[in-house]
Formats: structure tokens, sequence, C-alpha cells
């Protein structure tokens, strides 16, 4: 149970934070330092109960790496969407609707879905690598560079898919409005798609790394 209350806990503020910063954005939020800084501290805070994935795409890769029974995979998406749901909620109570006169931003699906995927499996690979792998086992780095990671991806693809690389943070925007049903089925079949492929390259690149 801790553990489900963990990556509950932490996906809430993951996706309040970034919510809550684009959602009406307030001039000079620097939106992806806001959210990588989040996701950082969240991994530290709870990476030595759960793991700290507060993503499905994450738990997928951990799961097939071998690094988590099977058996806990629904339970923790369970904990994350619903953390995702009631973050969008209290996102929601705090800064109302999406502004209408905001423009979408103007690429196809195709480039969203590339987007999504190239950092969705940039941050499964580094989360396997830097928390998981056993040549770093006790390290202090892992959550700064699981945090930079997503920082990363927002500033180079933030402007063209909104920067999710997490079912659960697609699900907190689908809830408000910010993408329509079919772009975030879209966004949740590659996201989870890039963990995994993370998860076989890890294992490819580390065969004893059982």
């Amino acid at each position: 149970m801790k553990k489900f209350i963990v990556e509950f806990i932490g996906t809430f503020f993951l996706v309040f934070t970034v919510a809550t910063c684009v959602v009406n954005p307030d001039p000079g939020v620097i939106a992806p330092l806001a959210i990588g800084s989040v996701l950082m501290v969240m991994v530290y805070a709870g990476g030595h109960i759960s793991g700290g994935h507060y993503n499905p795409a994450v738990t997928t890769a951990v799961a097939i790496r071998g690094r988590m029974p099977a058996s806990e995979v629904p339970a923790y998406f369970l904990a994350q969407l619903t953390g995702a749901i009631m973050a969008a909620g209290a996102s929601y109570y705090l800064k109302g609707d999406v502004n209408p006169n905001i423009a979408p931003p103007a690429y196809v699906l195709g480039q969203l879905v590339l987007s999504e995927f190239l950092f969705t499996f940039a941050l499964a690979y580094v989360v396997l690598n830097v928390a998981t792998a056993k040549a770093n086992a006790g390290n202090s780095f892992y959550g700064l560079a699981i945090g930079f990671t997503v920082m990363v991806g927002a500033f180079t693809v933030g402007p063209i898919s909104g920067g999710a690389f997490n079912p659960a943070v697609a699900t907190g925007c689908f809830y408000l409005g910010l993408m329509p049903t079919g772009q975030w089925l879209a966004y949740i079949a590659t996201e989870i798609c890039a963990g995994a492929l993370a998860a076989f390259v890890f294992k490819v690149l580390n065969p004893d790394d059982k």
C-alpha cells in the first residue's frame, strides 16, 4: 500500500505542476524548469519506497526490465492515473477553463507522436540506467538525471507536442480539455511503446544485469 500512496502523491504533484503551468500560463513562468524540478524532488522523496515512477510508461519499462513484479503494475497504473485526474481537478479549480483564445499547435499527429516517442524513450532509458542498473546502485544523482531529462524534453519538443512523455500527464491534460480523444489515445499508446522499447534496449545493452 505504501508504494501506491507514494505513486499517487508523486503523480499528483507532477500533473498538478504541468497543468497549472500550462493552463492560462502566467508571464515569466518557465514551465519546463518547474516540471523537471517537481519530478526531481518527487523522485528523491519517494524513490526509496516505490521507485518513484509517477508514469505508466516508466512502470512498463521497469516491469519489463524485471525490477518489479508484474502483479503490481495494474495498481501502479491505478494510483498514477487517479493522482493525475485529481491533480487536473485541483488545477481546474484554481485556474478554470482553458483560455479559448490560445491556438492549438499547428502540427500533424505524426509530429506529435514522434516527439512524444523520442523523449518518453529517453526518460525511460535514463530511469533504467540511473535508478535500476547495478553499476549505479546507491548513487545520489538519479533524481537529478530524471528531472533534467523531462526538462530538456519539455524545452526541446514541448512547443510541438506539449511535452507529456507520460500517460498520466496526457490523461490530466485530456480531462482539462487540452487535447482531443484521438490524440490522447495516440499519446498513451506511443508512450507505453516507448517505455517498452527502452526496457528491451536496456536488456540488450546490459545482458548480465538481471
